[in-house]
């Protein structure tokens, strides 16, 4: 039974987890659908009342009846290496890649399903409160007058995207900004902002869920500090517990958003409390392992190579 990892080729931390299933023997299968078609092929039957399909890989062939798991990692846009690229061959290839793949009997890591509607940002923050978490107040808007009146409510707030970095342009870097009421919201109209209370930190606090596993990472914030990810600081990872009532909360949140993996981002403020910032269902794992130590790739490997009796499970828990 092999286990497909979606990805680029470029990408450490899913080598980190492909280091970890050959080293318990299991065959693995990397393909960026990027390649195909291409580097890869794809064939699918439906026939007699039942269904075959094949994937080639380099000479490696994958069927679906001998597939173990399929680990959404950081995978391509479908036929993006093809010869000649279009959004018609990209439709195409997606709708047989994933189609065959949906077919299978499998368990996913995570479901593209659940991993689109995961990754909408007031989405989040509606499950974040369901599942009992502090959120900071929080408005999306087009409308400047909006805009200007919760800057003059909350006073402090912070500006950030809610969908990341463009793909396309991946050297572009857009941090969360802290701005006041004195701001001119006028471009609000040209395009949605998101507003949110700003929470003064003293350290960042990165959780990243595995299954039923829990591994909690924090960072001292420098004084005034907004945005973690950018600037430099003497300040790095340490592994920390995880709050009981945090955890019952991720595990809420896992099961409501039917994630098997996913990586939160909290703001811990003066009183300790951990404050819901994000989560990112595809986060990357490999720097918190490689600064505290903790076993996240070897939990990822564990979860995407169950035990016979442990093959019936296919929900988000391990």
């Amino acid at each position: 039974m092999t286990v497909l990892i979606l990805t680029s080729e470029e990408d450490v931390t899913a080598d980190m987890v492909v280091t970890r299933l050959h080293a318990t023997g299991i065959p693995v299968m990397r393909l960026d659908p990027a390649d195909l078609p291409g580097k890869a092929v794809l064939s699918a039957e439906y026939a007699h009342g039942d269904f075959d399909g094949h994937l080639s890989v380099n000479g490696h062939v994958l069927s679906m009846g001998g597939l173990r798991s399929v680990w959404v990692r950081r995978p391509g846009e479908p036929a993006a290496h093809a010869a000649h690229p279009s959004p018609w061959l990209t439709a195409e290839t997606g709708q047989a890649l994933f189609g065959t793949l949906h077919s299978a009997s499998t368990r996913w890591m995570n479901h593209p399903r659940n991993a689109e509607q995961a990754r909408l940002k007031p989405w989040q923050l509606r499950v974040a409160h369901l599942s009992g978490f502090a959120v900071p107040p929080t408005v999306f808007t087009t409308a400047p007058r909006v805009a200007q009146q919760f800057t003059e409510e909350h006073r402090s707030v912070v500006v950030k995207s809610a969908s990341g970095p463009p793909r396309d342009d991946p050297a572009l870097s857009l941090p969360t900004t802290l701005i006041g009421p004195g701001t001119d919201f006028s471009a609000v109209a040209a395009g949605p902002a998101l507003l949110q209370r700003y929470i003064p930190k003293r350290a960042d606090i990165r959780l990243t869920c595995v299954g039923s596993r829990l591994f909690a990472a924090r960072k001292t914030a420098e004084p005034g500090q907004v945005d973690g990810r950018y600037g430099d600081t003497e300040h790095t990872w340490e592994a920390v517990s995880v709050p009981e009532r945090i955890g019952k909360s991720v595990h809420e949140y896992v099961a409501l958003a039917g994630l098997a993996y996913a990586a939160f981002d909290f703001a811990e403020d003066e009183d300790g409390i951990w404050w819901f910032l994000e989560c990112n269902q595809g986060g990357q794992f490999g720097f918190v392992e490689l600064e505290t130590g903790q076993p996240i790739s070897e939990a990822v490997a564990r979860w995407l190579s169950p035990r016979k009796t442990d093959r019936r499970v296919t929900g988000s828990h391990w």
